[in-house]
């Protein structure tokens, strides 16, 4: 190659964006930047000639000289035309390179030094020339026939070209397309070279265009005209592969990759994520199934495979918030309690599986987020009231389309800690169909020995719940399967004295209604008499709920009364709490001041609590049928029948004719007959009032009683001992006559009820007459007393008989 002459000269430059301009080229171009416009001013004052040079980033807007090529094209500008915007329209025609020297002027445009380098050449040299125009050509045909980029009408043009750097610069600008590339050749200022690179850019071109037509003839052969769409993404990702570069699903798998390093999974789960993504690696970006693994892998990320909290290891501490946040269920408290203690000696406890039973308003679900406050554990509450679907607790098989986990494993993911407090809502209201049986699934959950290893339908995958605090409510375990209740640890929660709602409306639900209505303290003054009313004539339940609700319904009203009359506050007094709350929703029975005949005050156990119940016999001239009214269930029916039988049976003993069923006839009534009544446990009611009708004989007024009765005259333990006697102590009971194998359940009876109500327990019917009537029915059998003092059972104080317990069992 020859030595070159070089020309220098000064030029403004006008620096493009995403453009390359190479000598011989007539082109149109935009130009909107100040420093590029006055470029274009400077140019037409002097000769019209500019540098145009490329920037190496178009997302510049103002570029420095570090961010500009250092060869340009010297061009010619033919025509300004001024467009909309502050914008012109450029027709300039490319001349030759120019190689910027130096920057002689940076404001208020770019002015440079330049130098043109001209080329003389040997003959040996145009020989190689030669040759290498000849092969550009060759290669070149070859490119048009595979590629359709290129008009072939080119191809003929380029044949009358005779300068080599011509015919590259004019290839070089139809089939590159890379910025890069086309600077590559516009920097060899030496023909020869320019030759050189553009015949190895042109070869990689037509290697990657024959590449190409062996994917179209392979993706052909096994895709058709419906699967368009598959076949375009095929072809892209082949093409992407033999270039070797990464796409879009090569970085997604990546942070796949290093997400699931970077968690300590358990085995099984490590492989089934890794082998997903092997998956996922082959599959087209937008393809359903890559959707399906996508979701499923996002599932196994972001379960707390091993994050846990660490439990609150302060006794005092936690006693304090679950006092803090409700009074009484006392052993609910002292369960937790315990379990902290035991954790805090042994690292490696299962978390307890408890079911809180009790009426509805106890607070059973707001002691659960108290427990999980204390514990300084998440919280996550599912309800299971009307779940049907086996799927709602295991979830769906990812064979399924829409397929999602099991609402455990949701909680889970929710929680984000593998130790959180778990509650399963309403567990007694779950039900079953034709899609599965959520009981049957929740007991792997409930299983301390299984739940080590949970395994849901989507995931399919072992998951640990063993170190979860698994918490549930039932309003009764009737409705719980027996293998489902065998797993739990029942803490029955029974409704609450008037004591105890009277001090939790005075130490939560009135400071509660009170901030929540925007009342400050002080603005409402209540006694205790009058929430005492509020609790007896407005509300009748076991719980606070609708307690609640009547607060905030004076809270409302007295609100509006502050803000119309200007007060500071409102008294709410037994006087005026019917213009509040309206006239009295409810009544309770109050014992009759008088000893009657026939009537005896019986025991009743509801879901809201106790209640007292009326019985009333009366005798009549008949044939000896007995008559039950009452709305009365089939075990109360078979109770009295049973009660009637052993009358019979006795008659002679108590005085009574023994043919009087022969001409007599018996109507026993429990009144407010449209409430339906059922239990064993009144039969020694009925029977006491049917005896007392038959000898006429008075009941005792102030004494009440409760328990089955047989055949034989015994009396039989009952349920709900706690309710009824809170009943008896509200209406004014003084003597309550239990059988004897309840005496274990006196704990559980408030002391200031034990104090007030003597309690008799009995093994036979003939000790009930004894204490309940004014006078024992002539018998044969030994008389009440002298039974009661051989077998040590006297009416005594409820004290006595309470530490008499053991000599009496």
């Amino acid at each position: 190659m020859a030595d070159g002459q070089k020309n220098t000269r000064r030029l403004p430059l006008l620096a493009l964006r995403g453009l390359t301009v190479f000598p011989n080229m007539v082109l149109y171009f935009d130009v909107g930047r100040d420093k590029s416009i006055s470029a274009l001013e400077q140019a037409m004052m002097q000769d019209q000639n500019i540098l145009l040079v490329s920037q190496k980033n178009a997302k510049i807007d103002d570029p420095e000289i570090d961010d500009i090529y250092r060869v340009g094209t010297i061009a010619n500008i033919k025509q300004l035309l001024k467009l909309p915007g502050d914008t012109v329209r450029v027709l300039a025609e490319g001349l030759k390179r120019g190689k910027i020297i130096e920057y002689t002027k940076y404001d208020p445009y770019f002015e440079v030094e330049i130098e043109e380098e001209l080329f003389e050449y040997t003959d040996k040299e145009r020989l190689q020339q030669e040759a290498l125009m000849r092969s550009i050509l060759d290669i070149f045909e070859d490119y048009i026939k595979l590629s359709n980029k290129v008009a072939p009408e080119l191809l003929l043009s380029i044949h009358t070209v005779d300068e080599p750097g011509q015919l590259a610069d004019i290839v070089a600008s139809n089939v590159l397309v890379k910025t890069e590339d086309k600077q590559s050749i516009l920097n060899a200022l030496d023909p020869v070279e320019r030759l050189e690179k553009l015949y190895g850019m042109l070869t990689k071109e037509v290697q990657i265009l024959e590449i190409e037509d062996k994917i179209d003839k392979r993706v052909k052969k096994q895709v058709d005209r419906v699967q368009k769409e598959y076949y375009l993404r095929e072809k892209l990702k082949a093409i992407q592969k033999e270039l070797g570069e990464y796409d879009i699903i090569s970085s997604e798998i990546d942070e796949y990759i290093e997400k699931i390093e970077s968690l300590d999974l358990p085995d099984e789960a490590y492989k089934k994520a890794l082998k997903e993504v092997d998956r996922l690696s082959k599959m087209p970006s937008t393809s359903a199934e890559g959707s399906v693994i996508r979701t499923y892998l996002d599932w196994i990320l972001e379960l707390p495979w091993n994050r846990e909290t660490q439990d609150n290891a302060d006794l005092k501490m936690a006693a304090k918030i679950l006092d803090e946040d409700h009074y009484g269920l006392e052993e609910v408290k002292e369960r937790i309690i315990e379990y902290l203690a035991v954790k805090q000696l042994t690292n490696n406890m299962k978390g307890p599986i408890l079911c809180f039973v009790g009426p509805p308003g106890v607070g059973k679900t707001s002691i659960a987020k108290s427990i999980a406050r204390a514990l300084d554990r998440e919280f996550v509450r599912m309800s299971l009231g009307g779940v049907r679907d086996e799927a709602e607790i295991r979830g769906h098989r990812r064979t399924y389309v829409g397929a999602i986990p099991g609402r455990i494993i949701s909680g889970m993911k929710q929680a984000g800690t593998k130790n959180p407090v778990f509650l399963l809502d309403e567990i007694d209201k779950m039900s079953s169909d034709f899609r599965g049986d959520p009981a049957s699934a929740l007991l792997e959950v409930l299983d301390g020995e299984q739940n080590f290893a949970f395994r849901d339908h989507y995931l399919d995958l072992p998951f640990d719940l063993s170190k979860v605090m698994f918490l549930t409510t039932a309003n009764t375990v009737d409705t719980i399967p027996g293998p489902l209740l065998d797993r739990m640890e029942v803490i029955r929660i029974a409704g609450y004295t008037d004591g105890e709602k009277l001090n939790i409306a005075i130490k939560y639900l009135i400071p509660k209604q009170l901030k929540e209505h925007g009342l400050e303290e002080g603005s409402i003054l209540i006694s205790d008499d009058t929430i005492l009313n509020i609790i007896n004539y407005y509300t009748r339940e076991s719980g606070v709920r609708n307690l609640e609700r009547e607060i905030a319904k004076i809270c409302r009203k007295a609100a509006k009364r502050i803000i119309e009359t200007g007060q500071s506050h409102v008294r709410i007094s037994a006087r005026n709490l019917d213009k509040y709350l309206g006239m009295p929703k409810y009544r309770y029975d109050k014992v009759d001041k008088r000893d009657q005949v026939g009537v005896v005050t019986g025991l009743a156990w509801t879901v809201v609590g106790g209640d007292t119940l009326s019985v009333e016999a009366v005798p009549m001239h008949g044939t000896g049928k007995l008559t039950l009214t009452g709305k009365l269930g089939d075990v109360m029916k078979e109770s009295a029948n049973a009660g009637f039988s052993y009358i019979r049976s006795k008659a002679k003993e108590f005085g009574i004719d023994p043919n009087f069923y022969e001409n007599t006839d018996i109507h026993v009534h429990v009144p407010e007959g449209a409430i339906p009544k059922d239990g064993p446990s009144a039969g020694i009611t009925i029977t006491t009032a049917i005896i007392s009708a038959l000898t006429e004989i008075p009941v005792k007024n102030n004494v009440a009683m409760t328990g089955e009765i047989t055949l034989r005259g015994r009396v039989l333990p009952i349920g709900g001992l706690k309710e009824k006697m809170l009943a008896a102590h509200r209406a004014g009971v003084e003597k309550v006559i239990i059988p004897a194998e309840n005496i274990k359940d006196i704990e559980e009876i408030p002391d200031n009820v034990r104090r007030e109500i003597d309690i008799i327990t009995v093994e036979h019917i003939d000790e009930v007459l004894g204490h309940a009537l004014l006078n024992t029915p002539k018998s044969k059998r030994k008389t009440s007393e002298k039974m009661d003092r051989e077998m040590g059972r006297i009416s005594i104080p409820v004290e006595k008989s309470y530490q008499m317990e053991e000599v009496i069992t």
